[in-house]
Parts: structure tokens; sequence; C-alpha cells
């Protein structure tokens, strides 16, 4: 059992060892009384260090307001390992209640002593309480730093966070310079999340930077009659991966109002239609103006989600009948069938396909056809 603190002896050291010893032990009581005992004793090499383990010591026990006070004792010793790490344990008090502005001071005391160990949290931490703040150049300079520490650890994310707000800003090149100095820090095998986290932002990097190029080549007017339609497509298509999809209707709509793009353009909006040869002329078929509006609209899943939704309700009416074998009902049930595309945007064009088509081939039009 160790000895009571009345028993050991007045050697600092000693006294900190026996305190450790004790806190370690769970016996957080009387390795306060030790460290203060240390503290009693004024200025000894060994002040510091039990200034810290007593804020360590009362943070552990509750004693939040006491903790704070030896970590600043600490800290006014300045000395160069305890010191940094006294500021680093007073920051995350306040960081832990909420109170980001007082944590701030205390980072900025880690960073002023200048040890190497502690400097990339708190720059870190100093970057992300600018940011919040707004304050977008004190973060920068702040996650710059971490990332010029070459820390394992902090470096990766303060890239990640740095890319994110220079890519908002308009600014994918730096990005990428950026993200591919956090990427050099990653040992890829023992941290592959933080690693893939870091891919993808650079990915989105040169997505970015390519729908800048391919918005500054549509940017001559008139566009270049070769070069333009290629853009407006890459663009177009390109523009949705980046969750802007309303803007690549206007691309879209924007290169087939031009005289000199238009054909061109409505060729690689189509190309995934199909020829149609078969069937003629496209623009004989009354669907496909609703599938190049859905295409230039970013709408497509929407209207295939209709169409299935229509093919499985006039399914349902036809088939429930048919499995009940009920005689009588066949043109009330096939009515209802008829109707049921009529309540969606493209359901009066294939009512008005179908009643031309009959129209043709009975030389008169349909009786009690739904409204189109």
């Amino acid at each position: 059992m160790s000895e009571s603190p009345e028993r050991v002896s007045d050697d600092p050291a000693q006294l900190c060892e026996e305190a450790r010893s004790l806190a370690e032990s769970g016996e957080a009581e009387r390795a306060a009384l030790l460290f203060g005992k240390v503290l009693a004793l004024g200025e000894t090499p060994c002040r510091a260090q039990a200034a810290l383990g007593l804020a360590v010591v009362l943070d552990d026990s509750g004693d939040v307001d006491g903790a704070r006070e030896a970590d600043r004792a600490a800290i006014a010793t300045g000395d160069p390992e305890y010191g940094p790490r006294a500021a680093y344990h007073l920051a995350l008090t306040h960081e832990r209640a909420g109170e980001h502005g007082r944590a701030a001071p205390a980072w900025r005391v880690v960073v002023d002593f200048g040890n190497a160990a502690y400097l990339p949290p708190a720059h870190l931490a100093l970057a992300r309480i600018a940011d919040d703040a707004g304050e977008f150049e004190e973060a920068r300079e702040h996650w710059e730093a971490v990332i010029g520490t070459g820390d394992a650890e902090y470096g990766p994310p303060a890239a990640h966070d740095l890319a994110q707000r220079l890519l908002e800003r308009g600014d994918p090149a730096r990005a990428q310079r950026i993200l591919a100095a956090g990427l050099r820090l990653i040992d890829r095998g023992t941290a592959p999340y933080a690693y893939a986290r870091l891919a993808v932002a650079l990915g989105i990097s040169y997505l970015d930077q390519a729908i800048g190029a391919f918005g500054a080549a549509l940017g001559e007017e008139p566009p270049d009659p070769e070069v333009g339609p290629l853009a407006t497509e890459l663009l177009a298509r390109t523009l949705p991966l980046r969750g802007r999809a309303a803007e690549a209707g206007e691309v879209w709509r924007r290169g087939l109002a031009d005289p000199g793009t238009a054909g061109q353009v409505r060729a690689r909006l189509r190309r995934d239609f199909g020829d149609g040869e078969e069937d003629g002329d496209p623009a004989d078929l009354w669907w496909e103006p609703v599938l190049e509006q859905a295409v230039s609209d970013g709408t497509l899943p929407a209207l295939t989600g209709e169409a299935f939704g229509a093919l499985d309700h006039m399914y349902a009416l036809l088939a429930v009948r048919y499995a009940e074998r009920r005689p009588g009902e066949t043109h009330e049930v096939l009515g209802r069938a008829v109707r049921v595309p009529s309540d969606y945007a493209w359901g009066p064009l294939l009512h008005e396909s179908f009643a031309e088509r009959l129209r043709l081939a009975l030389g008169t039009p349909v009786p009690d056809w739904p409204d189109a």
C-alpha cells in the first residue's frame, strides 16, 4: 500500500512520481494532495508537471474550475513541455463545454509555445473556430500550418476542410494541390477510409475544374459550331454530378435554341434514345419530345417511374377482371384502363396519338374519347 501524503519525502520529483502512481491507481484525492504539496514548495523544476497533474486529476473528479486554475499555473511556468500540454488541456475543457470563444486563446497559447507535438491539433482547432466565425483567410492560414507540419493524423482532415472551402469559393486548382498534399501524408494501407475521403474530394475538384473549362468554351458568342455542341453535352452531363441539374437543363436549352448548334446538340442529347429507324422519323413519335425534355431537365428517372406506374395500374385493372372472369364488364374495364395515363403530363399526347391513328384507319373520330 502506498504511503500517506504526510509520510512521503519533500523531494518534488519523488512527490510527483508518487502522485502520478496514485492517480493511475484511482486514488485521485491523495494524488491531488501530493500535487498540491509540490506547488506549495514554490518555484521548483517540477512545478509545471505538478500543476498539470493536478489539473488532470481535478478535471477527472469534476472540479473543472480548479482544473483550469491549475492549467494556468502550469502555463505560467513557461515550461516547454508541460506548458503547452496544460494549454492543450485547458483548451479541451472549454471545447467540451462548447465555449469555443474561450478555447481559442488557449489554443493560441499552445501555438505560441511552438512545441511541434501540439501544433497540429492546435492549428486545426483554431482553423475550425475561425471557419465557424466566417474568417476564411485566418482559417486558411491555420489549415495550411497543419498540413505543413506533415502530421499524418491532423494533416488529412485539415486538407479536406480547406479543400472544401476552396471548392465552394470556385478555386478547384488550389483545392487539388491541397488535397494532393494531404494524400501524401496518408498510408493508404493503414488508413484506407481517410485516403478514400481525400481521393473522392480530389475527384470532385477535377469535376469542378472541368465544369469551369466547359463553361468557358461556351462563353464565346456565337459558340464554335464544332466545339460548341461537344462542350454543351459535356457541361450538361457533368453539372448533375455536382447537384446542379437545373443548370444542366438550361445548358441544353441554350444549345437547342442556337440555330448554329441545335442539330448537333439534339443529336448528342438523343444519343441514348436508339436510332428510331424502324418507326420512321422520330419527329412523328409523340414520346420523343417528352424524352428530350426529360433528359434535358434531368427528370428521366421520374418519367420512367410514371410510365411504369401507369403500366402497372392499367395491367392491374385488366388482370384482376381476367382472373375473376366476370362477364359483361369488358367495355367498362377497358375504358378505365384507357383513361389511366390521363393524369400524367404525357397522357394527352398518348390519347391524341391513338385517336389520330384510329381516325386515319377508320376515317372518323373516336367517340367518347378522354379529353386530350
